[in-house]
């Protein structure tokens, strides 16, 4: 495929970039900063955002964005989770889970948000009122990873460290503190650090960063 473009960010090691939802902009974090930066495609300028009012993290590494384009959830330390407004990408909201923060994701309406905890907790919080809904133990788990929720809202998917990835209907995650999986994925001998479903929620990909072609097709 013949390369549009590119461009280049001085001194800024990539830890992750994202497009927005309507493809105008492309947001990236670096490993070391606080600072991030958007790059706008239509009028091809560079926006470093310095620092957001409200913040006080030392490195900001991780983030989503909400299906409908209106949110940005930039994951900090101590368990924080900062929402901002895509548009001015200025701090709506503070959030904070028991423990550290590994993972989050939007439902694919936008209305909730599940984040994954290093000690085996998942939080659901409503975005409107921020308030944390439910809360239920990933079983088995001893470190979380890794998250994802599927497009039709019909399943949670869990990684962790142990390489175990259990598969939740969501139904059970909002009622039952402790939900049983519909599956237990024990194909990974390393810890899972990508979990994600295709479009139509028919596979479930799970790899592994930790070594060679840990990547499997559920």
């Amino acid at each position: 495929n013949p390369r549009i473009q590119s461009i280049y960010l001085e001194s800024f090691p990539i830890y992750k970039a994202c497009f927005s939802v309507d493809g105008e902009q492309v947001i990236a974090t670096g490993t070391h900063h606080k600072m991030f930066f958007v790059y706008d495609m239509m009028s091809g300028s560079i926006i470093p955002i310095q620092r957001v009012r409200g913040i006080e993290e030392r490195f900001l590494k991780d983030f989503e964005v909400s299906p409908d384009g209106s949110f940005m959830l930039l994951t900090g330390t101590s368990g924080y989770l900062h929402l901002l407004s895509m548009k001015t990408k200025e701090l709506i909201s503070t959030m904070k889970v028991n423990g550290r923060c590994t993972a989050s994701a939007f439902t694919p309406d936008s209305s909730k948000i599940y984040s994954y905890s290093k000690e085996g907790e998942v939080f659901i919080w409503d975005v409107r009122s921020r308030k944390c809904l439910h809360r239920f133990e990933d079983e088995g788990s001893l470190e979380g990873k890794c998250m994802a929720l599927s497009k039709n809202n019909q399943y949670v998917a869990c990684g962790s460290a142990s390489g175990v990835v259990n598969l939740y209907t969501t139904d059970a995650c909002l009622k039952e503190t402790r939900p049983k999986p519909v599956k237990a994925i024990m194909n990974l001998v390393t810890s899972a650090t990508c979990v994600t479903f295709n479009p139509t929620t028919e596979i479930l990909a799970v790899a592994s960063r930790e070594t060679d072609e840990a990547v499997k097709l559920v």
